[in-house]
């Protein structure tokens, strides 16, 4: 599917935003802490007993009067996989953006976060079936292609977070982090959500209109649901439908804590750039 000029100009613009961020911040810097012959330089500190001496900068310790050794930390490059719901229930909006293109935004910053950080990045799309499988590389390009790919597909079909999660677990990635980007409406996943995050790092982005989230209006209306195209004519009462839905969404979050999954949740009307800079800044350093 060819971008139109306007999503080309949108991606640009989240790029340019996103690194202007990181910019100033120490995101993305994933070096471990452990000392050794990385790659990296760290410093010059005063020999201790047990450094090995073959790390005694001889230069600086003559200049110094003390015998000093170069420290090194040696960088980590992480395997990050996005899991980007691209089902019909994310094609809604009561704002300017639909969940789809705020869930494609996102994971587009991710995907940039994870290249200031030279880490490997891929995708797994998904709606009731997986769509596409990217695998995880580095570099400018990919991450270009990723992001193409977020905004290119239309959203369609019923949401099964199962298929995606299936696919993802059968994958022979060690170590991996898992953004699961989804409105997580649905059911019968908490099984293998578990195993999931046994075996990778999970945290869950979830995307809400603010619709989905609080309802103030008493009135006669007529839905239909996007993945199931089913009709109805329901009566609301402000108040009751306002505490359903705070207790459908509150059930999910406990759901996700339950699977051992962080959860992070993003609404369409506010921006989103910044929680997920210090989501990083607080979660992902070493």
């Amino acid at each position: 599917m060819k971008l139109t000029q306007e999503v080309l100009n949108k991606i640009k613009q989240i790029e340019i935003q996103t690194r202007r961020l990181l910019s100033g911040t120490q995101v993305g810097d994933y070096s471990s802490a452990q000392k050794g012959s990385g790659l990296e330089f760290d410093q010059l500190r005063e020999y201790q007993l047990g450094d090995d001496v073959r790390f005694i900068d001889w230069n600086a310790s003559a200049r110094t009067s003390k015998v000093l050794v170069k420290q090194y930390i040696e960088e980590r490059n992480r395997t990050i996989i996005l899991l980007v719901d691209q089902s019909a229930s994310t094609f809604y909006s009561s704002e300017i953006y639909l969940k789809s293109d705020v869930i494609a935004q996102v994971a587009s910053v991710l995907a940039l976060v994870a290249d200031y950080g030279k880490d490997h990045v891929g995708a797994l799309l998904f709606a009731d079936q997986v769509k596409q499988v990217i695998p995880p590389r580095s570099g400018r390009k990919h991450v270009h292609s990723l992001m193409e790919s977020f905004f290119s597909n239309q959203p369609s079909g019923k949401t099964s977070l199962k298929n995606a999660l299936e696919r993802l677990i059968a994958m022979q990635k060690k170590d991996a982090i898992v953004f699961i980007l989804s409105d997580f409406f649905d059911t019968g996943y908490e099984n293998l959500l578990k195993i999931a995050a046994r075996k990778f790092d999970v945290i869950a982005i979830r995307c809400l209109d603010q619709l989905e989230t609080h309802f103030n209006v008493a009135a006669f209306l007529t839905i239909k649901d996007p993945e199931t195209h089913q009709q109805v004519t329901i009566k609301t009462s402000a108040q009751p439908l306002h505490n359903f839905l705070q207790q459908e969404q509150q059930a999910v979050a406990a759901n996700l804590r339950a699977c051992g999954v962080e959860l992070i949740d993003i609404q369409t009307n506010r921006p989103f750039i910044p929680d997920i800079i210090r989501f990083f800044k607080r979660r992902m350093m070493y």
